[in-house]
C-alpha cells in the first residue's frame, strides 16, 4: 500500500486548505477567460454595469478545471486541447462567446488563487476537513484500529484504516485483515464513500472492495445566485445530519459477515489457475482494465516473483504494482482493480485465459 502522508501531516494540510479555499455560485455573465486563456476571471460589476476591476478575481486554472469547463460548454476535449496549445486566443473567444450566448449558473471552487473545479450550481459541498473531523474520532475509538495510509491529492482525500482484530487466512500462511477506505472529492470526481479494505500481511498490500461500500453524492438543492457560497456555519448546520450518518456507517463498516464474504471470494480466486501463457494473460488483463505499459511490466514481474499463478496471484500482483506508481490516486485505482480482477466474471476470465493460450 502506498504510504502517502502521516495522519498529522494530513490534518495540517486539511486545516490549511479549509482556510485557503473560496467557493462561488455565479452566472456565466460574471465569468470570463483572459485573452491569452491563461487566467479565469470572476467579475464584479459597479452600479453603471462596468467591471469593478478592484474587486474582481483573476485565477489560475488546473487541468481538471479546463476539462470540466470544456465539457460544460460542449467543446470536444481534443479540440479544446488543440486551441489551448496552439491558439489560446481562439479558446478564450470560444469560452467567452458561449458564456454570453448560452448563460447558465455554476459553482466555481478555488484554492490558493487557482480555479480547481467548474461544477453544477446544484453541487453540494461536502469538504475533506468535515469528513475527517467526523470520522477520525470514531476510528480512534476502535480498539487497535490504525490509519495505515492517508493522503490528500489535487482531486481526492483518502483515509485507509486497518483493524487487526478481524483477520483470516486465504491460503496457508497468507493472512489478511479487515479495514475501510474513506474517500471524498471536493472537485466533482466522486462521491463521499466508505468501502471495505483487505490488507494482506505477506506484502503489506491493500485491496479495495469497491462494490460493497456506501456512497453519498454531491448533489443537493439548487443554489441561489450569490457572489460567494454560503458560510461555513450555515453549511455545518445543514450537513450535520449527514455527518452523523457518516459516523454510523464508519462504526459498522468493519463487519465480520461482510469480511467473511470477501475472504471467501479471495479463496475462490486462489483456486482459479492461470493456464495460458503468463505474459499474454497479463497483457490481455492490462488491456481489459486499462493498465499502461509500465504498469503491465510491473504486474508481470510481481506475478512471476510471487510464484502464485492463479487469479488471486494476479490480483495481488496488481495491488503490489500500486506501490510502484508515483500518483496516489493511480495507486488507489490499482488497489480497486485488484478486487475487480479477483472477482472477474467467469466468462471474462475465460476470454483472458484462453485468449492467452492461442
Amino acid at each position: 500500500m502506498k504510504t502517502g502522508r502521516t495522519l498529522q501531516q494530513l490534518a495540517v494540510e486539511l486545516d490549511r486548505q479549509r482556510k485557503a479555499k473560496r467557493d462561488f455560485v455565479l452566472g456565466t455573465q460574471s465569468m470570463a477567460m483572459s485573452g491569452d486563456a491563461g487566467r479565469f476571471r470572476l467579475l464584479q460589476f459597479r452600479s453603471d454595469y462596468a467591471v469593478d476591476e478592484q474587486n474582481s478575481l483573476s485565477l489560475g486554472m488546473t487541468g481538471l478545471f479546463h476539462r470540466q469547463l470544456g465539457a460544460s460548454l460542449g467543446i470536444p476535449a481534443k479540440y479544446y486541447d488543440k486551441m489551448q496549445a496552439e491558439h489560446p486566443e481562439l479558446l478564450a473567444q470560444n469560452i467567452n462567446g458561449w458564456f454570453r450566448k448560452a448563460p447558465s449558473k455554476h459553482t466555481v471552487r478555488t484554492l490558493d488563487g487557482t480555479a480547481r473545479a467548474f461544477l453544477s450550481d446544484r453541487y453540494r459541498r461536502i469538504d475533506n476537513y468535515e469528513i475527517a473531523q467526523a470520522t477520525l474520532p470514531i476510528i480512534g475509538e476502535m480498539p487497535d484500529a490504525r490509519v495505515e495510509s492517508c493522503e490528500v491529492t489535487e482531486t481526492r482525500m483518502y483515509i485507509k484504516v486497518v483493524n487487526p482484530r478481524l483477520e483470516a487466512e486465504v491460503q496457508k500462511g497468507d493472512i489478511v485483515q479487515a479495514g475501510i477506505v474513506i474517500s471524498n472529492s471536493e472537485v466533482g470526481l466522486g462521491s463521499v464513500s466508505v468501502m471495505p479494505l483487505v490488507y494482506r500481511l505477506v506484502c503489506l498490500n491493500g485491496m479495495i472492495v469497491n462494490d460493497l461500500g456506501k456512497r453519498k453524492y454531491h448533489i443537493g438543492r439548487e443554489n441561489e445566485e450569490s457572489w460567494e457560497l454560503y458560510s461555513d456555519t450555515t453549511l455545518e448546520a445543514e450537513d450535520n445530519a449527514f455527518m452523523l450518518k457518516l459516523g454510523d456507517i464508519v462504526r459498522t463498516a468493519v463487519d465480520e459477515a461482510r469480511f467473511a464474504k470477501v475472504v471467501d471470494k479471495l479463496r475462490e480466486a486462489a483456486e482459479v489457475k492461470i493456464s495460458g501463457h503468463v505474459p499474454e494473460v497479463v497483457e490481455l488483463t492490462s488491456r481489459e482494465f486499462g493498465f499502461n505499459k509500465t504498469e503491465q511490466t510491473g504486474i508481470l514481474q510481481h506475478l512471476i516473483s510471487g510464484g502464485d499463478l492463479s487469479l488471486y496471484g494476479l490480483s495481488n500482483a496488481v495491488t503490489r504494482a500500486s506501490r510502484d506508481v508515483e500518483s496516489y490516486d493511480r495507486a488507489t485505482a490499482l488497489e480497486s482493480a485488484g478486487w475487480q480482477i479477483a472477482t472477474m466474471a467467469p466468462e471474462l476470465w475465460r476470454t483472458v485465459n484462453e485468449g492467452a493460450c492461442a
